[in-house]
């Protein structure tokens, strides 16, 4: 009777403690641990290449930092974008990564998100005004200098170009833009630019190129600003008998940005010529680690950093992380001064994604 009176009692003991310690976890339904904290992601769309190799790098570098994720995707709505930051302050993240493509109307949000000291980074984008803790993107004016001077190279400073824009709503937009023109204007005086706006619409892009082709069948380069314009592109040069090799006088140069993967085996094939490899890997590993840098408290200034990149100043209280974004060529060669490398180069992310 003894025993069995003993055991009972460590066995209540042991019930008791138990209680205690899941009462003192304060465990909930999409709550985290100490060790891991909550971040939210905004992914801003998923229809692109691009993008959604952002989005299978996310959770990776999330599970390497040992940070728990709540994701969402604002499918380039900014009013998406607003209700999902109301969603990520209700499940209590303690920071949050956001790519805003309509820079101007993100400002509110941002507000309210530093008023509930929720610390944001954004990615590939910065905001037009608002606060935040970290800009993490490469040096988009660099993507439109590399791309003229590769077409101005190329071309020998003479013909026509028609420059696919993106959305002029958006910092990339408006850097890759002006920094495109105003580099032609100098370097470049004998190239006539046909400027389009596309707000980042393959359909929009490839009706464009060809209205334009068609007034003016003399054109010999494209600069699409990002490879949502690569199978328009491609298509439109295709149906005009235009998509040669590079050593057909026929030719028209092509320029993109991103680094896709698909874009780089269009270079290896001679489709089209160069792109601008804009670090989709990178853009998710670094916009994590800001955010938990953020949470830990860790604070950062201007300078170079210890992954090939410099942080700038952009304004008070905003810091931008500017990625390497290297020129990618078929040669690996230097055009106007701008180094590339080679187009099957390992160190590409497009080149690596399994």
């Amino acid at each position: 009777m003894r025993v069995r009176t003993a055991l009972c009692s460590v066995i209540s003991a042991l019930s008791a403690m138990a209680l205690l310690s899941a009462c003192s976890s304060g465990s909930t339904s999409g709550a985290s641990s100490s060790d891991s904290p909550l971040v939210g992601v905004d992914y801003p769309r998923s229809d692109t290449d691009f993008w959604n190799s952002y989005i299978k790098y996310t959770p990776q570098y999330g599970k390497q930092l040992g940070l728990d994720l709540k994701t969402t995707n604002s499918q380039n709505d900014v009013a998406k974008l607003t209700a999902n930051a109301q969603t990520f302050i209700s499940q209590g993240v303690k920071g949050i990564a956001m790519a805003p493509q309509d820079t101007a109307a993100i400002a509110p949000t941002l507000a309210q998100l530093e008023a509930k000291k929720i610390p944001v980074v954004t990615v590939d984008t910065r905001p037009d005004s608002g606060k935040v803790f970290m800009v993490v993107r490469a040096d988009n004016r660099a993507y439109g200098e590399k791309a003229c001077q590769y077409l101005g190279t190329k071309l020998g400073g003479k013909g026509k170009v028609v420059m696919l824009e993106g959305g002029l709503d958006s910092i990339n937009g408006r850097d890759r833009t002006e920094a495109f023109n105003d580099c032609m204007k100098k370097n470049y005086p004998d190239i006539k630019v046909f400027g389009e706006a596309t707000n980042w619409d393959g359909a929009v892009a490839a009706q464009k190129l060809q209205t334009d082709l068609t007034a003016h069948p003399d054109i010999k380069g494209v600069y699409m600003e990002a490879s949502f314009a690569l199978s328009g592109t491609l298509q439109v040069l295709k149906q005009k008998g235009l998509l040669v090799g590079p050593k057909d006088k026929k030719h028209v140069f092509v320029v993109s940005n991103d680094g896709i993967p698909e874009e780089l085996k269009s270079i290896a094939a001679g489709k089209i010529d160069a792109t601008v490899s804009q670090p989709a890997d990178l853009y998710a590993k670094y916009a994590l680690y800001y955010v938990k840098a953020a949470i830990d408290g860790k604070t950062f200034k201007p300078g170079k950093t210890d992954h090939d990149s410099t942080i700038i100043q952009v304004r008070d209280g905003v810091l931008e992380d500017q990625l390497s974004a290297p020129l990618v060529t078929a040669d690996g060669g230097t055009y106007g001064g701008v180094p590339s490398v080679k187009s099957d180069d390992k160190s590409l992310w497009g080149n690596n994604l399994g």
